[in-house]
């Protein structure tokens, strides 16, 4: 999903998710901050609350072991409400892909747990090919 087909985002979250998505990988809200600084951005709290909305609209995950923010690389992914991501150790490449066998397992468990599952964000850690051919 780009800026240009979401309608309702503020000039702000368009700001953000540009930056993430010319990234090309996982940036902090701070170097975010630090890249907009020159748009206007003069506080954290700017850049939190874009995030929280781009997250919510599913535009952007948020990648827990990095306490950083990734934009998404599939459409659809605020309908589907799961995501997964590799994040090699080494070279810091996160690749995003959707588990849908895992997703099944662990929807089913959800349901028979009575657990009402809002969102799942899986991230698996090591080493990416490109890295472990060079070893």
């Amino acid at each position: 999903m780009s800026a240009e087909t979401h309608p309702d985002l503020t000039k702000n979250q368009a700001l953000v998710f540009g930056s993430l998505s010319d990234a090309g990988g996982p940036l902090t809200a701070y170097a975010i901050l630090d890249q907009l600084r020159g748009d206007g951005f003069r506080a954290p709290l700017q850049v939190y609350r874009a995030l929280d909305k781009l997250v919510e609209y599913g535009m952007v995950h948020r990648l827990e072991s990095l306490n950083a923010f990734v934009a998404c690389a599939h459409t659809g992914c605020a309908a589907h409400g799961a995501a997964a991501f590799a994040i090699c150790e080494n070279c810091g490449d996160v690749s995003e892909f959707t588990p849908e066998k895992a997703m099944d397992l662990l929807r089913t468990w959800t349901e028979q747990q009575g657990f009402q599952l809002s969102r799942t964000t899986i991230e698996l850690r090591g080493t990416c090919k490109g890295c472990a051919s060079n070893n």
